[in-house]
């Protein structure tokens, strides 16, 4: 299987790669890209002498620089674990014997479980011990998702990969659209959702994103309204298309104490465990239902 393809980021992204050294580390989510400039900050003289370095700015920027390193750790178990997952299909296909059931993930860094202990920690590795004690079944999962991924990326790069699969999975899920908020205009925003909502297989379950009210200062407070629209158009397209929506939004809720991680961006095990909330309860419902039970 190939892997995804990187796309091209905006001038300013690469502008502020040069400034701080980083433009050999692939895609980053908006706030490594902040961090990462202003990570030059807290390491300068001025940051030693008025304390910067060491107070909460600096603290966060560490933190930031705690999940790149576990950025490329994550993506090299997942990577892995796919690996082991579709050796095994093959073997079994085969030697006719029966297939476990398949998940396939779709999405961004928290899909890699990023901001949790380790990948498994994630939405997606909560959901899967959650879907095997349910149905009593061994399912397994591919996980095609890559941190920092706009939905172009899930729409141009994986998407195509599951198409390779050599038989159709049980389940697809598919979440993204943070990163694409500060990476491109609203009108390329929305016009890249409606294309990914278009193109996901029939009886994707969506994940819609978090309203960060009451979190991240002004920043949380302003987002609320422009994520609103993104969750709406989610809803509305998926229900056109009969898709059912895993409601991040209603699950990942305040008191926001302890389920965001050490960059303050990404959810923690705990936050990720509203997410994985969130899933099984649109797996419980409508055609997801049948495909996990199936």
């Amino acid at each position: 299987m190939q892997k995804a393809t990187p796309v091209s980021r905006p001038a300013w992204v690469n502008a502020m790669n040069a400034l701080t050294g980083t433009g050999g580390m692939g895609r980053k989510s908006p706030i490594e890209v902040f961090a990462s400039a202003a990570s030059a900050v807290t390491r300068s003289p001025y940051a030693e002498v008025t304390g910067i370095k060491h107070g909460k700015f600096g603290r966060w920027t560490d933190g930031v620089a705690e999940l790149r390193a576990a950025r490329v750790e994550f993506a090299a178990q997942w990577t892995a674990h796919n690996d082991r997952v579709l050796q095994d299909r093959e073997t079994k296909t085969r030697q006719g014997q029966p297939l476990d059931p398949l998940w396939v993930v779709l999405g961004d860094s928290t899909a890699q479980g990023l901001g949790a202990p380790g990948p498994y920690g994630g939405y997606v590795g909560q959901a899967l011990h959650q879907l095997r004690r349910t149905t009593g079944r061994h399912w397994r999962v591919l996980n095609l998702s890559v941190s920092g991924a706009l939905t172009r990326d899930v729409t141009g790069g994986q998407l195509p990969l599951l198409r390779e699969l050599a038989s159709p999975p049980d389940l697809v899920t598919c979440g993204a659209g943070v990163n694409d908020i500060l990476f491109s205009a609203p009108g390329t925003v929305f016009a890249d959702l409606r294309g990914l909502l278009a193109a996901v297989p029939d009886g994707t379950v969506m994940l819609d994103l978090p309203l960060l009210s009451g979190f991240w200062w002004i920043v949380g407070r302003i987002s609320v309204p422009y994520i609103t629209r993104m969750n709406r158009v989610i809803r509305e397209v998926a229900t056109e298309r009969g898709l059912p929506v895993a409601e991040i939004s209603r699950n990942f809720v305040p008191p926001w104490p302890g389920k965001f991680s050490v960059d303050n961006f990404h959810p923690s095990q705990d936050g990720y465990r509203d997410w994985s909330r969130a899933l099984v309860e649109a797996l419980a419902a409508g055609p997801a239902a049948a495909a996990a039970a199936a």
